[in-house]
């Protein structure tokens, strides 16, 4: 099958380059994504809006040639992506797996206190607790700093806008628990909590557990490709 790997905040099509190679001795095609404005530190990243990141996602469903289904993977913020651009194509979408992160319901925002006139959001590890960084070692962090990219803020504070077509919640769907238990996301769904309401909506999905912090490609990469596998072999 063809998979779409959307990365989360900061990073490029990179993120996923030690995940490909498993999801290709399975099989698959791999379409790594680097979203507009996050090709290099130096772009202009003052016009990029949030629907251009949702459009860069439909059209990379839209060159996958033949027609044919493909998968959707979203790391971290890019959950959203993926979950609207499903929205936006849910006759091509086959299964759509959240990486530590889930389907955003219609108007959410990742910050909507952003500040109006912050351009950008640059990455800064201090800002992060201990359970998002498990696994991060020293050396990864110094690449990743290396080669992130601030977030245009735009992408930050809008909300996302889904349809009224809900054929996007029949989608079998696949959250990878990593930094926050599954154990855990099922007693918040049971309780009604907001951050799990749009998924508790959905038809069809299981929760896989794959502890670590927020960042699996980078700290279990081998692992996080075979539950990719394995959810889109049914």
């Amino acid at each position: 099958m063809d998979i779409i790997l959307v990365p989360g905040f900061w990073l490029d099509g990179s993120a996923w380059d030690d995940v490909v190679p498993v999801l290709e001795r399975a099989g698959h095609t791999a379409h790594p994504v680097t979203l507009p404005g996050m090709g290099s530190p130096e772009a202009d990243r003052s016009g990029i809006h949030l629907a251009d990141h949702v459009d860069a996602v439909v059209a990379a469903i839209d060159a996958v040639p033949g027609g044919g289904p493909v998968a959707l993977v979203g790391h971290s913020a890019s959950g959203g992506l993926v979950y609207a651009a499903s929205d936006a194509r849910p006759e091509r979408v086959a299964h759509v797996v959240y990486v530590d992160t889930g389907p955003v319901a219609d108007g959410q925002a990742v910050n909507a206190d952003f500040p109006a006139d912050a351009v950008e959001y640059p990455l800064d590890w201090d800002e992060f607790e201990e359970d998002s960084l498990r696994g991060m070692t020293e050396e990864i962090r110094a690449d990743v700093r290396s080669r992130s990219v601030p977030q245009p803020g735009a992408t930050v504070r809008e909300g996302h806008r889904l349809s009224d077509d809900d054929r996007r919640l029949d989608i079998p769907s696949t959250v990878v628990a990593s930094e926050m238990p599954g154990e855990v996301l099922r007693s918040l769904m049971a309780q009604g909590h907001p951050f799990v309401a749009e998924l508790a909506r959905h038809h069809r999905y299981e929760i896989v557990d794959l502890p670590t912090g927020h960042w699996p490609m980078f700290t279990r990469p081998v692992e996080l490709g075979e539950i990719i596998v394995a959810a889109l072999s049914g």
